[in-house]
């Protein structure tokens, strides 16, 4: 996360880094060039998520990244929200996990 928010600022974007508490005070993630929003938990975190952004793509990752990518799949199937919704397949990566959704 922390290359991909340096980029995105040195590119000119605005960067909001949405932690839980927990994970912040924990050391869980590097030194990041960023707004910093820390909420309570996971939940509140997705949630400020969906506030605060234009679209979500997901990258590379493990199981949080497919829970909240799922997440946001299954609320804009349930008409929760309506924002576009990417996922970033380098070189591979996704390929058995959108083969299973296909």
């Amino acid at each position: 996360m922390g290359y991909m928010s340096i980029a995105a600022h040195v590119g000119g974007s605005q960067v909001l880094g949405i932690i839980p508490t927990t994970l912040a005070e924990g050391n869980f993630v590097g030194k990041i060039v960023r707004k910093e929003l820390r909420v309570p938990t996971m939940q509140d975190r997705i949630w400020k998520m969906l506030e605060n952004s234009d679209a979500f793509i997901a990258l590379l990752g493990g199981i949080g990244t497919l829970k909240e990518k799922f997440q946001i799949a299954s609320w804009a199937q349930l008409n929760i929200q309506h924002k576009p919704i990417g996922l970033l397949n380098v070189d591979g990566f996704f390929n058995k996990l959108l083969s299973f959704l296909d």
